[in-house]
């Protein structure tokens, strides 16, 4: 795919629109440009004008802004308004909340409505506080009740069934109060890897438990359905629980809610019990927020090292007018979200770049000049949002739940929330920038493209000053793509290995101090992940943790290098317990010498096809070969290619759902159909007969159906996967864990 005349994309720009964002036909083909992307969103948001009273003429006027905003990546929307916005489902928002009350009928109410909206492409978060706990009473069958922790299980599983369509992956948010009965069984709750892999958790720190671990105290768990005290625990032994987990695996998080709920805008309308899936939008039951990022690395004056404040201001009232128009056309996935969305109109306004916006104004991101700037920055389209924003208000109207809002009696706005610090994992590929408010994550790294290739990727603004200053050469490009940080080189000046410093270069300390500082001007909350070198101890965690309170943050996602990579890529067999480390050697099963299956045929467009599939004497599946109708030829050799790659992956533990996802879809110049559905290829064919097989009993290679994502390697390209922006970025392929 060609850039077209005016967008300045990159080829991963162009590879992760391609896979994930242009619109597609019956065949999966693409049948729009990125020009046509950018043209189809800017004319569906500007319409939103036509119901203010504006003229077809202004209208266009507008979706022309918009377009020049979108085209020159200055401003970028989250992905579903990408994706979306013009087209048949129309469903734009990122974030949700969903109520969890304690009853059946609200518990499955509420699954259910999760798997709409992760069809629909969001993401959602429910707190699990008011579930009794486990062991208590159910008054209707004189039962016990099971628990948050077991439930959640049911919310897991229906988020694996949806996968959200195969454009974003089902992310939720799993919130527990730190005074639940059940909190201990909370925070251990993912230490089986095989369990709750589509949800983030982060426990709700209260004020008066920070109270008691700072005085060595106990505190009260609190049964929600009698409100009674069920249980008192010692505080700094459940903070040390958390802290010992967040440092073993990166969860749980944390949520000073107590904090979080004294900045909700809408206090008449209910208290705020959860976030989206990242942490970094609060929200209330049944609301939804759409959010967008200004790329920062734009809003930097043409040959100079300062910051285009005037461009800045500009770009921040259109940002805020395209938000607030979302809201109006977006097709909410249901009548409740919709009411409550547009009673408080919240939208969330954010950066991304600002690692680059640091790099060319020559200020190191880990010093107190940076953070005095983030200040700045952020203060500045605060103030100018708000006024963008008191500036809607006056030609449309304040938003429904404007009166007992903070703002009520001071100013009219148009939006409860206007600023959010959001991940922008495959939003900033798009744009070519740094991710959110984070340092880079490598100044040189090993991109695999198409067929295998590798490619060395430098970041532009280190490759231009290695040129510059008469230090670059291939061979220093290449050592730097081993290490991703230049800290060790000595043929690079120490000016410019201030500037350029990379995630793991940087202290913890400094990581929650920039997040305190964007903190500081932001409505909502700030995403971002405080990255630990393994050698790290608990105790590191637990610093940053007091220090996140002390300096005013809403949450704090942590991750210590390397801490997941020795997580189990494959369940294995419960007498072998094969536990897959990145770096050990995959040695597949011998072959028995009796084996059993069946065959199975398959019409493609190349010809007949037989699949035959094989088990061991366990049940676990073992091989699959091909045999087509027709002897010989290019569709023979390519499917018997796949049969021996199957084989092997099954020999080797993979879980079969996951070949079949990697076959399944893949089409070729002659689809045809084959037992009322339509057959792409002869990939295709060969996934749908193992589909059959498999379904029969499920039969799989470990002691459960699912395969574990490796922190550390993506599951769809197997690319390095980052810890960025409170998420899991995939820079390779765009894969993010969190939607």
């Amino acid at each position: 795919m060609e850039a077209l005349k005016g967008l300045n994309l990159t080829p991963n720009a162009l590879k992760v629109l391609e896979k994930r964002y242009l619109k597609k036909n019956e065949e999966g083909k693409v049948v729009e440009t990125p020009d046509d992307l950018f043209r189809r969103v800017a004319k569906s948001i500007a319409s939103a004008d036509l119901q203010y009273g504006k003229s077809p003429e202004e209208v266009e006027a507008f979706e022309n802004d918009f377009y020049t905003m979108l085209t020159s990546l200055a401003f970028l929307p989250n992905s579903p308004t990408l994706m979306n916005a013009g087209r048949r489902l129309g469903q734009l928002s990122a974030c949700f909340v969903l109520p969890v009350n304690d009853s059946m009928e609200s518990i499955f109410d509420a699954v259910k409505h999760t798997a709409i909206i992760h069809k629909s492409g969001g993401g959602t978060g429910f707190s699990f506080s008011r579930l009794r706990p486990n062991g208590d009473i159910v008054g209707s069958t004189k039962g016990i009740s099971s628990g948050p922790v077991s439930f959640m299980t049911v919310f897991d599983t229906a988020t694996e069934a949806v996968k959200q369509g195969g454009t974003r992956r089902g992310a939720n948010m799993g919130i527990l109060r730190v005074d639940h009965p059940d909190i201990l069984n909370f925070i251990t709750c993912k230490d089986d890897t095989a369990k709750f892999n589509n949800f983030n958790i982060s426990v709700a720190i209260t004020d008066e438990f920070m109270q008691a671990v700072e005085e060595d105290k106990t505190y009260d768990l609190i049964n929600p359905r009698t409100k009674k005290v069920a249980n008192t625990l010692k505080a700094k032994d459940v903070f040390n629980l958390i802290v010992e987990h967040a440092w073993r695996n990166g969860e749980p998080g944390i949520v000073f809610i107590d904090r979080v709920d004294a900045s909700n805008p809408t206090p008449k309308a209910g208290h705020i019990e959860s976030t989206n899936p990242c942490g970094e939008q609060p929200l209330l039951p049944y609301e939804s927020c759409n959010l967008g990022s200004i790329n920062l690395a734009k809003m930097i004056k043409p040959e100079s090292t300062e910051v285009d404040w005037d461009k800045l201001r500009d770009t921040t009232w259109k940002a805020v007018h395209f938000l607030d128009n979302v809201i109006d056309i977006n097709k909410y996935p249901l009548p409740k979200i919709e009411e409550m969305t547009k009673a408080n109109r919240k939208i969330g306004l954010g950066v991304m770049g600002w690692a680059d916006m640091l790099i060319q104004l020559g200020i190191p991101y880990n010093s107190d000049k940076a953070a005095h700037l983030a200040e700045d920055v952020m203060e500045f389209i605060q103030k100018e949002g708000k006024s963008a924003s008191e500036a809607l208000a006056a030609a449309r109207v304040v938003f429904p739940n404007y009166e007992g809002s903070i703002y009520d009696g001071k100013v009219k706005l148009r939006n409860a929330t206007v600023t959010t610090i959001a991940p922008t994992g495959t939003l900033s590929i798009i744009a070519g920038c740094s991710s959110g408010i984070e340092p880079l994550f490598a100044v040189s790294f090993v991109r695999t493209v198409m067929e295998g290739t590798k490619l060395i990727e430098i970041n532009p603004y280190f490759e231009k000053v290695a040129k510059e200053r008469g230090f670059w050469s291939r061979d220093l490009m290449e050592r730097i793509a081993d290490k991703g940080s230049v800290q060790d080189f000595e043929e690079i000046p120490s000016d410019v290995k201030a500037v350029f410093v990379t995630a793991h270069d940087i202290s913890p300390v400094e990581h929650i101090t920039m997040q305190a500082a964007f903190q500081k001007f932001v409505d909502n909350a700030v995403s971002k992940t405080v990255n630990f070198p393994h050698k790290a101890t608990p105790k590191d965690v637990e610093d940053v943790y007091l220090l996140a309170y002390k300096l005013g943050c809403k949450g704090v996602t942590v991750y210590r290098d390397g801490s997941r990579e020795k997580q189990v890529l494959t369940k294995g067999r419960k007498d072998e317990k094969h536990a897959i480390e990145s770096w050990q050697k995959i040695v597949p099963r011998k072959r028995p010498e009796v084996i059993r299956g069946s065959t199975r045929f398959m019409k493609t467009g190349c010809g007949n096809l037989y699949v035959t599939i094989n088990e061991d004497g366990e049940g676990h599946l073992f091989e699959l070969f091909t045999s087509m109708g027709k002897a010989g030829g290019c569709a023979a050799s390519q499917s018997e290619a796949i049969g021996r790659l199957v084989s092997l992956a099954f020999r080797s533990n993979i879980e079969p759902d996951e070949v079949i996802n990697q076959l399944k879809g893949i089409s070729c110049h002659s689809p045809t159909w084959h037992d009322g559905g339509r057959v792409l290829s002869c990939s295709d064919a060969i996934a749908r007969a193992l589909e059959k097989y498999n379904a029969k009993g499920k039969k799989g290679n470990g002691d459960s159906n699912k395969v574990i994502m490796l922190m550390g390697a993506c599951p769809e390209c197997g690319g390095a996967v980052e810890h960025e922006g409170g998420c899991a970025v995939c820079h390779n392929c765009g894969f993010t864990k969190c939607g």
